[in-house]
């Protein structure tokens, strides 16, 4: 244990009259950062005898943990699923456009694309620190090409593959390497899904069910060999069917592992999902409901025509088609938008929203002991917002790292 004197060489910045989330509520205390940590002040205090060398008046904001976005993308032109020379530099882009929008941590998502563009393009998503040049990086989240030909969404179908004799093998093979890969979404029903389940679980790897036709049984096969997370909830599955809800069934399930909680994503953009259903899945299962944008490159950009991976997509609005279709891919929504709209159809509460966004992706990739959260020793990635959620500024390591209005940001 270093001495008090080392402890407290590093400045420590008080940030003062704001509301903390913290423990599931807005509590009205003062917020302690030192060396990219959040402090516990009665240490500081009774321990080492310290005390502020700055203190920053927050005006009576509200105090949350930065927001983890686990499906996103792209953004502001750039496709994560192309594999471009600048493909570094496009995704340095979109970390430092989200600071803007709350976002201090992120999953860059594939979707389904051929062989040779996962191996270009894995091998230049590293995981990776947040700070001023952006948002930190998490691992990769891989959204097919494993997945229900019937319920492929905006996924190509010439990509589409199943598991053949050496299913894990096959997977490896397809991707090329797992290095950097946080989630992997496939569907459950397909042949050998299982042991590709408990393969990718061993390592470490978050599993997803998404863009399937698995029926309750399926579903609940899976969850028992490890997986955790639906990918967006509602979308590219079976609907809800009394005699056999599918995978929507998981969230009021009695087969989940004791001690396990099944995560799913909602795309709260207004369209994605009506908000009468988002406030069905909230009520049957709030610990698990994890707000995800699933943006596409065309967010922050015009109406008109953009790309997702192999497909040609348009925006009108807040509406995204494969083009020419009416086939819903992706969204052009931000994270702040999802947490304000979801906490506006449910009437859920402010913590509730804003936890939505933070701690529950941080549990669903188990590091909520560093993220998510505003506990003592856990980085000190925060943001400032007013009353009604909009974001006043963003922190990552207890830096500033965006500032509403500020000049060139």
């Amino acid at each position: 244990m270093p001495s008090n004197k080392s402890v407290s060489d590093a400045p420590i910045v008080q940030f003062t009259n704001c509301r903390i989330l913290r423990d599931h509520q807005l509590q009205r205390e003062d917020l302690w950062v030192r060396e990219g940590k959040i402090l516990n002040p009665e240490k500081l205090f009774f321990d080492e005898k310290g005390s502020a060398d700055v203190q920053l008046d927050c005006k009576d904001s509200i105090i949350a943990p930065g927001f983890i976005d686990v499906q996103i993308n792209g953004g502001f032109g750039v496709d994560f699923s192309l594999a471009t020379d600048d493909f570094k530099s496009g995704i340095d882009l979109v970390s430092q456009k989200i600071l803007s929008h709350g976002v201090t941590s992120f999953c860059p998502t594939l979707v389904t694309s051929p062989p040779s563009v996962y191996h270009q393009v894995l091998p230049q998503i590293s995981v990776r620190n947040g700070g001023a040049h952006g948002a930190g990086i998490l691992g990769a989240h891989l959204e097919g090409p494993f997945i229900s030909k019937e319920k492929k969404g905006a996924h190509p179908e010439h990509c589409l593959r199943t598991f053949e004799a050496g299913a894990f093998q096959d997977l490896l093979a397809t991707y090329g390497s797992l290095d950097g890969v946080q989630i992997v979404t496939l569907a459950p029903e397909m042949r050998r899904s299982s042991e590709v389940i408990q393969e990718l679980t061993k390592r470490g790897i978050c599993i997803s069910l998404g863009h399937s036709v698995a029926n309750l049984s399926q579903a609940e096969d899976a969850v028992q060999h490890g997986a955790t997370f639906i990918t967006h909830l509602f979308n590219a599955m079976l609907p809800f069917h009394h005699r056999d809800p599918g995978i929507v069934g998981l969230l009021t399930s009695d087969k989940i592992p004791a001690g396990r909680r099944v995560f799913y994503g909602m795309i709260s953009d207004g369209i994605h999902t009506n908000p009468a259903a988002l406030r069905i899945a909230h009520r049957a299962h709030p610990k698990g409901l994890v707000l995800v944008t699933d943006a596409i490159a065309g967010m922050g950009l015009a109406p008109g025509r953009h790309t997702l991976g192999q497909q040609v997509v348009e925006i009108d609005g807040l509406n995204t088609y494969i083009a020419g279709t009416k086939t819903l891919s992706g969204s052009v929504a931000t994270m702040d938008t999802c947490v304000r709209h979801f906490q506006e159809a449910t009437g859920c509460s402010v913590e509730t929203a804003l936890e939505a966004a933070s701690l529950h992706p941080a549990q669903l990739l188990g590091i909520e002991h560093k993220k998510g959260t505003l506990d003592y020793d856990s980085d000190a990635d925060f943001l400032m917002l007013n009353d009604n959620l909009y974001v006043q500024a963003t922190y990552i390591a207890g830096e500033e790292v965006w500032r509403q209005d500020a000049s060139g940001m």
